[in-house]
């Protein structure tokens, strides 16, 4: 066969075989059985393996075992240790300004969702905050709640002098306007902060009795106040996302964005409806469901904070967006 000839049908072959395979490394700080493996990690991975018949998926990789501790994530990313890995924005406060508006009290109501507002502003508003990274899911948890220990929360003034666990700055705005003392931890570390007393409490979402095994050491919750959320993102290396091939890029820009975002969301409602359920059925736990008048009370308390949170970071256009129906 002559040279030319060998050349075409190798091309040939070449042309017919499959695309190589790729794995994406996804860090998870939690365990496998938290929300976000199934709503997000695992939903990513099946997605893309669809969209590419197999050539392109993720891979969880769980308990930290790409590093210890929820704070370093986004670090993580930056640095190319995990392909992609999800944190929360509070946990870095001074980065995520902006981002954070989206957890303060009036910034959403209680039904809003907030991953379309999350999206909603980002590209003309946040993104500056996210360097050297691709988002690839954002979203909020349900309303924030009052988890206590041995301290039934029915008015602000039962918060006086109370040290209670926020997740970023925000929230810690929120609970100093209450009267309380913010002790920010991560989440990994409040139930045994809670069994031990550090704590007498925490404001986050009620999917943390589920995810953080939270119901077994809190017997008080108090919903029904605006007390914000909590907010999160997935961010995937830039260099990383660069890299792919044309057509593994594509099918991770069909995967990644809203729906992934609102799969997500989803998901952390119904660990927290899960949760709360499973919680009022035992007997040692005290539910107050605030009426209007007493949630008023506490928004009347926590009013201030929103809008000098938002003056000090010029934060209006950002919040106008999220606020956009």
């Amino acid at each position: 066969m002559k040279f030319a000839n060998i050349l075409a049908v190798s091309a040939l072959t070449l042309a017919a075989l499959p695309a190589s395979s790729e794995e994406l490394s996804f860090a998870n700080f939690t365990p496998p059985f938290h929300t976000v493996n199934a709503s997000v990690i695992e939903k990513m991975n099946a997605d893309l393996n669809s969209a590419t018949g197999g050539a392109l998926t993720v891979r969880g990789y769980h308990g930290g075992e790409l590093g210890a501790g929820p704070v370093e994530q986004y670090v993580r990313v930056v640095q190319g240790v995990a392909d992609i890995a999800w944190g929360l924005p509070g946990y870095t406060s001074s980065q995520f300004e902006k981002t954070m508006i989206v957890e303060l009290p009036g910034t959403l109501s209680n039904e809003d969702a907030g991953y379309a507002a999350m999206w909603n502003a980002y590209s003309d508003h946040l993104a500056s905050e996210f360097p050297g990274t691709v988002p690839v899911a954002l979203w909020t948890s349900e309303p924030n709640v009052f988890i206590m220990k041995d301290h039934v929360i029915r008015k602000p003034s039962d918060l006086a002098g109370l040290k209670v666990r926020v997740a970023g700055a925000t929230a810690a705005d929120v609970a100093t306007a209450l009267g309380a003392t913010p002790v920010q931890m991560p989440i990994n570390q409040v139930y045994n902060a809670l069994q031990t007393g550090l704590i007498d409490g925490v404001i986050t979402g009620s999917s943390t009795l589920n995810d953080f095994k939270l119901d077994e050491v809190a017997n008080s919750y108090t919903f029904g106040a605006n007390l914000g959320r909590l907010s999160f993102y997935a961010v995937m290396n830039k260099k990383k996302y660069d890299s792919l091939s044309a057509e593994h890029r594509a099918a991770l820009d069909s995967v990644r964005g809203m729906p992934l975002s609102k799969s997500a969301e989803d998901a952390w409602n119904e660990t927290a409806i899960e949760g709360v359920a499973a919680a009022r059925l035992l007997d040692d736990n005290t539910f107050v469901d605030l009426t209007e008048a007493e949630a008023a009370a506490f928004a009347a308390a926590i009013a201030p904070v929103t809008g000098a949170y938002v003056d000090a970071v010029g934060g209006q256009a950002a919040q106008a967006a999220m606020q956009a129906k």
